[in-house]
């Protein structure tokens, strides 16, 4: 048995909870291997919204494991409060949730470092969701860093204060950043003695073991390609491998154990805080598309960035991940648009690209597009793609041959009934 991964392949908010979340009935295991809270995973079912920040979202099925992995950043207190609002669904997490004791933990110093250096560089501000995500990833790396298994541990709170130390030390560099560590403190301790009560594990030999016992499991990924820190558009990156290698290194899986790779992309394109967005709309038809897919951060709550799709940005993301099929989401999104762009090439400095370059951070790439006929109805009633307008069809044809990969998954609204299937 492989584990199979899904993952988003833009700059994140892409949709990948929903798939998760209808496709968990197939799989034993759903495991989060990346990222921390800076993910919302939205989920919509029964008439009800759910954002899921670090528990995997498989969380609602019965009879399936959600495992978060070593690759995941934890904030307890975040952790926390999404326990609570799973707690009126009768939501079984004690026994359905487990976590890696080699996650690592995000204290409310790395918050007060990612808010000081975030305010420190003014205008060339990278767009943190300032969850302290960043500090904690070079902390991990920097060997000093503490784990969810430390919490049992004697020495954890002399780890915690030395920790501390080193960063207030850090902080004295922003003289103009003021900030009160002790209360978010108290509230820190009190929900690290809460998550003791969770079920950890030895995640690397927990996933193995359920390889070689035959179980399927479904790897989820966070934020987006787009937003890797090797392959991403750099610096304006996260602190995370996103992509289908960072499933190995946060979980444990060894590369020839890789199955199925489902990438997840919008029918348009998005982007929350800064960096390069070629396709970018500063227009009324870039409004329009934020107020028609209701374009706001499930974390942050920040208007998101809206343009129409980017075929060079997503060719090379399916490059990067082995992506075998395909999820378009948000069809529903260009229900009312007579006419749809497609992004085909870039012109840079004169010359016409298909692919993504080295560095388009600091240079100026001129998209060329192709006009594709809207279908100009209501798609989020229906029940069946065969039913689907002819336009909508081509567009899926259209995107499949240009991409090479077959779109198995289009999502005509939020709610998991609201999801159609293409498989031939």
């Amino acid at each position: 048995m492989k584990v199979d991964v899904l993952l988003g392949l833009q700059w994140g908010d892409e949709g990948k909870g929903k798939i998760v979340d209808v496709l968990t009935p197939k799989y034993d295991i759903i495991a989060r291997f990346q990222g921390g809270p800076n993910a919302g995973h939205t989920l919509e079912f029964e008439g009800i919204k759910h954002v899921l920040h670090t528990i995997p979202s498989g969380i609602f099925r019965e009879n399936v494991i959600n495992l978060v992995g070593n690759g995941v950043v934890i904030d307890p207190l975040i952790l926390q409060e999404e326990l609570k609002k799973l707690e009126p669904f009768n939501i079984n997490y004690k026994e359905r949730l487990l976590i890696s004791k080699k996650a690592h933990l995000i204290l409310p110093s790395h918050k007060l470092l990612d808010a000081a250096s975030e305010q420190s560089k003014g205008k060339n501000k990278i767009g943190s969701t300032l969850k302290g995500i960043g500090p904690t990833y070079m902390d991990k790396t920097g060997r000093n860093g503490i784990r969810f298994g430390d919490i049992f541990s004697k020495n954890f709170k002399a780890k915690y204060n030395a920790l501390v130390e080193k960063h207030k030390t850090m902080l004295e560099r922003y003289p103009d950043f003021k900030y009160d560590l002790s209360e978010i403190e108290k509230e820190w301790m009190s929900a690290i003695n809460n998550l003791k009560e969770l079920k950890t594990v030895d995640s690397e030999h927990y996933i193995n073991n359920a390889i070689k016992n035959g179980q399927k499991i479904l790897a989820e990924g966070a934020q987006g390609t787009m937003l890797d820190v090797d392959f991403g558009t750099y610096p304006f990156v996260t602190s995370s491998n996103t992509v289908t290698a960072g499933t190995c290194t946060g979980l444990g899986v060894p590369p020839n154990k890789i199955g199925n790779v489902i990438g997840i992309f919008k029918a348009y394109c998005t982007r929350v805080g800064s960096g390069p967005f070629p396709t970018e709309l500063k227009n009324k038809i870039g409004e329009k598309i934020r107020k028609e897919g209701f374009e706001f951060g499930a974390t942050t709550g920040r208007a998101r960035r809206c343009g129409w799709i980017d075929l060079p940005a997503l060719k090379y993301a399916i490059m990067i991940n082995g992506t075998s099929e395909l999820s378009m989401m948000k069809a529903d999104v260009l229900d009312n648009f007579e006419s749809i762009r497609v992004c085909t090439h870039y012109i840079i400095n004169g010359k016409k690209y298909d692919y993504f370059p080295y560095d388009i951070s600091n240079i100026e790439a001129t998209p060329i597009y192709e006009n594709i006929k809207g279908w100009s109805c209501d798609t989020t009633k229906l029940s069946s793609f065969n039913d689907a307008p002819i336009e909508l069809k081509s567009y899926v044809s259209y995107l499949e041959d240009k991409l090479g990969v077959p779109i198995t998954i289009i999502s005509v609204g939020p709610d998991r009934e609201q999801t159609l299937n293409n498989k031939k």
